[in-house]
């Protein structure tokens, strides 16, 4: 039952933990929640004990007063010389009270007191003044927490102590209290919200340079720019002037390969071009073996080193080729070179698709499929570029020739097969469509099209447009 919930939230916690934004923001949220709850206690703390202090100020001038103005008559007993009207000491219950007592007995009290005591609680010691809460327990509609200050004054003319107390309901301030805390709570609960949501969007702004790197990155990848770009932080700047100094380093790297791969090209092309023109001034079996093995030894060199070309050239950051004009460029020429048998090209894909990779390497690819397409087709050919999920680019190539029986179809592929032995050909050119696609992370397929022939199909990486990138 509590399975799922607690999934989530170990879901939720482990995405928020491996986010630097999500940590900044719990981190600060958790510390403003520590001092705001805080905040909280002390507050309310603090106003009680200001209302209690003016409380006891006025109750210490009240008392003073009360001992101002009370005289002794002749017979003995105590009297108000002065009527006490600071408060309303003669409504029964009025909130207000006071009382002189001796021997915990009521000596004199005010008319508030309806005939009934103040019990103090602790009880009043001698030769000091207490602040103490009194319990005015016999209040017809029930008990009043009031707050007092005794204070127990020697009488030289009664010749005993008096313990005069004075005493104010606490209600008033007991209300303001709870009042105050829920107007804390609701305020700090604001407070926090706006300091969670300002911590959140100072991070958001703090962190976007950051963010503005993997976009720059994804712009270099999908060929749309060579280098990080634009203003950073002084803070993230050294982190972009290293990565372009990494793209730097990355692209010597691949034009040193190239250069090898070419030297290396060139020193085995000639050795091997002295062989062949041995083995072709000679007769007999000997030689007829080398001219094959020499034949043999060119092909494997050349399927290599263009591997090698294909796959520096792969290796490349920011190459990005547009589909649509290769496309067009091959069609106009095959479309010449086969004129006497009258083969249409169809092509279809929107302009803004573009391939991840080298010019020359989709040249190659298309190249192969096109002629290939053109050389069995009746009188049709069809090319559509398209764009998949995932950042996938789709390019389908099909004819209305005879096609190929879907059990030949991967044999096909292989170097140096070739299905019709009466058109001329090396047999390597599907396997090297297949070679390149697999390079740069694709694949290549054959299938049946709608013309009825063969339907060649690429599938290679996407580079995004320029209208995606912004």
């Amino acid at each position: 039952m509590f399975r799922r919930p607690a999934r989530r939230i170990q879901a939720l916690y482990r995405a928020a933990s491996a986010s630097l934004a999500w940590r900044l923001v719990l981190g600060a949220a958790a510390l403003i929640a520590i001092a705001l709850i805080a905040a909280a206690i002390a507050l309310p703390q603090l106003y009680r004990a200001g209302l209690e202090r003016q409380l006891d100020f006025e109750l210490d001038y009240l008392l003073n007063r009360l001992i101002t103005r009370v005289g002794t008559e002749q017979s003995g007993d105590l009297t108000l010389a002065e009527p006490m009207t600071e408060r309303d000491y003669e409504s029964a219950y009025s909130g207000y009270y006071w009382q002189i007592t001796s021997e915990g007995r009521v000596v004199l009290a005010s008319r508030s007191l309806a005939g009934w005591t103040l019990e103090l609680r602790p009880p009043a010691s001698i030769a000091r003044d207490i602040d103490q809460d009194t319990i005015f327990a016999r209040a017809p509609e029930g008990p009043q927490r009031l707050r007092a200050t005794s204070r127990i004054i020697r009488s030289d003319t009664l010749n005993k102590d008096l313990v005069f107390t004075v005493a104010a309901v606490r209600t008033e301030i007991d209300e303001n209290i709870e009042d105050f805390r829920l107007t804390i709570v609701l305020t700090i609960l604001g407070l926090g919200l706006v300091l969670i949501g300002t911590v959140w969007l100072q991070v958001r702004f703090g962190l976007g340079p950051l963010r503005r790197i993997p976009q720059a990155l994804a712009a270099i990848r999908s060929g749309e720019s060579d280098r990080l770009t634009g203003s950073f932080s002084a803070e993230v700047e050294p982190l972009a002037r290293e990565i372009n100094a990494l793209l730097d380093h990355n692209a010597d790297v691949v034009e040193r390969a190239r250069t090898h791969v070419g030297n290396l090209a060139h020193s085995l092309k000639t050795p091997i071009a002295v062989l062949t023109n041995e083995a072709s001034g000679r007769e007999g079996g000997f030689a007829e073996t080398v001219k094959a093995q020499v034949g043999i030894m060119k092909d494997q060199v050349d399927h290599h080193l263009s591997r090698a070309r294909m796959a520096a050239r792969a290796g490349v950051l920011g190459a990005r080729t547009s589909v649509m004009p290769v496309l067009e460029g091959l069609a106009r020429t095959l479309e010449k070179i086969y004129r006497e048998r009258r083969i249409a090209i169809a092509l279809d894909g929107p302009p803004e698709i573009a391939f991840r990779g080298e010019r020359q390497d989709l040249e190659e690819m298309l190249g192969n499929l096109l002629d290939n397409a053109c050389k069995y087709a009746k009188s049709r050919v069809s090319a559509k570029a398209m764009e998949r999920e995932g950042g996938r680019l789709r390019i389908e190539v099909g004819d209305d020739g005879p096609g190929v029986p879907s059990e030949r179809r991967r044999v096909a592929q292989k170097r140096g097969v070739r299905l019709d032995e009466t058109y001329q050909g090396s047999g390597l050119g599907l396997s090297i469509v297949k070679d390149i696609a697999e390079i740069y992370g694709g694949s290549f397929t054959m299938g049946e099209a709608e013309l009825g022939g063969l339907l060649a199909i690429l599938d290679l990486p996407l580079a995004a447009t320029s209208r995606r990138a912004r």
